[in-house]
């Protein structure tokens, strides 16, 4: 949800566009190796016998390598203390899909499962789970166990709030999340939104830049990666982290660092092979021109950096970001806006969409006749091809 202090949102005009989490890089390489394998046993540790699986994407979120004929990697990790593998399609991860780098081997072993060419997934967003709304969390699983979707994203806002509240706290929902989540039957992938972000609201957390887990630090501690990909189905899916922030204030834009991520994830990719992005601030969304201009609290539209003026609540480099993906682009989805909601570009390169999805947690505005609605979207994926999707209320 987009909440700030309205006197945050004009920053001085000496801000410039270089993101503030490039503070949150290691401060030197730390060399890692691995091995990704077929683990037939499922205990967890390679075996003899068990083979290495070739070809699959290793990366530190900065750069994207690939193992080699018995499953190894090795590299200087040079990201955000972390590294993850991008699920190989006809596979599942057997444990977490990433590991904390630490200068020691990191296996990450998976199981054979049958391809597929039909399946389901459900988008969920913007929970803010807390011990007052917790039931909602629950209710989102009670819908799950009943459409047995392949597996759940969540895009972002996954706790009350992390931006303006101590460390204690902001833990505690963390805590409550990780709880909540493992009573989920399939794999949930989430990305971080706005509220995810701990402490920069620092005249309200009382939280200083020299925090171990300021920013989007205390996130990857607990959740991994703040971008990643995964392939199932013959798609591949790209969580993004569409949040950055500058001082005081976050907005919606993806990094440098990220876009390269991007440009040499895609570049692996076998020919043909479709993309569906999934994140917090939307790619594109109307929503704005409902809820209209807001220059005061809790939700300003405009942000300034280096002298010049952005709309703050949907991604600034989205161009640059659709050029990347070009025509594998197959639907692009994203949260924020508490709102189920549909844009479909017809343009010159061909047909975008960009879906967003409603909101976990209570409804925020009025009942009127384009008043928010909780709820989920239930998509159909068939050979590579995700439809419209099915929009259900948390409530009847």
């Amino acid at each position: 949800m987009r909440t700030t202090t309205a006197g945050l949102v004009l920053l001085a005009g000496g801000a410039s566009l270089a993101s503030a989490q490039a503070s949150e890089r290691v401060a030197a390489p730390v060399p890692v190796t691995g091995v990704v394998f077929v683990d037939r046993n499922n205990n967890g540790t390679r075996d003899a016998g068990e083979p290495g699986v070739a070809g699959v994407s290793v990366s530190d979120q900065v750069r994207v390598t690939a193992t080699d004929n018995d499953g190894r990697f090795s590299f200087a990790a040079s990201g955000y203390g972390y590294v993850f593998v991008t699920q190989p399609d006809g596979f599942a991860m057997r444990g977490p899909y990433w590991r904390r780098v630490e200068g020691t081997e990191v296996t990450f072993p998976v199981s054979p499962v049958a391809a597929l060419r039909a399946f389901t997934f459900v988008q969920a967003s913007d929970t803010h789970i807390s011990e007052q709304n917790v039931e909602r969390t629950r209710r989102l699983k009670a819908m799950v166990d009943s459409l047995k979707p392949a597996f759940v994203i969540i895009t972002g806002d996954l706790i009350r709030d992390a931006l303006r509240v101590p460390e204690a706290e902001a833990r505690g929902y963390y805590e409550l999340l990780t709880r909540e989540l493992a009573t989920f039957t399939v794999p949930v992938y989430t990305v971080p939104g706005n509220h995810d972000i701990f402490g920069i609201e620092r005249h309200l957390s009382l939280v200083g830049r020299t925090n171990p887990v300021y920013g989007k630090r205390l996130h990857r501690t607990v959740r991994g990666p703040n971008y990643y990909s995964f392939n199932f189905g013959g798609v591949h899916f790209m969580g993004l982290d569409t949040v950055d922030y500058d001082d005081l204030a976050y907005y919606g834009h993806v990094d440098s660092v990220q876009v390269e991520w991007m440009k040499q994830d895609v570049a692996r990719l076998p020919a043909g092979m479709r993309v569906v992005t999934f994140n917090h601030i939307p790619l594109v969304t109307a929503a704005e021109t409902i809820d209209g201009m807001r220059e005061t609290e809790p939700a300003p539209t405009v942000i300034r950096l280096g002298g010049r003026a952005y709309f703050r609540h949907v991604v600034q480099n989205t161009e640059e970001l659709v050029e990347i993906l070009g025509d594998r682009l197959e639907i692009a989805l994203g949260g924020h806006m508490h709102r189920r909601e549909q844009l479909r570009y017809e343009t010159a390169s061909g047909s975008y969409r960009f879906y967003q999805t409603a909101a976990i947690t209570l409804p925020v505005r009025g009942d009127g006749r384009l008043g928010i609605r909780s709820g989920i979207t239930l998509y159909r994926v068939s050979d590579g091809h995700v439809d419209d999707g099915t929009f259900i209320p948390l409530e009847k």
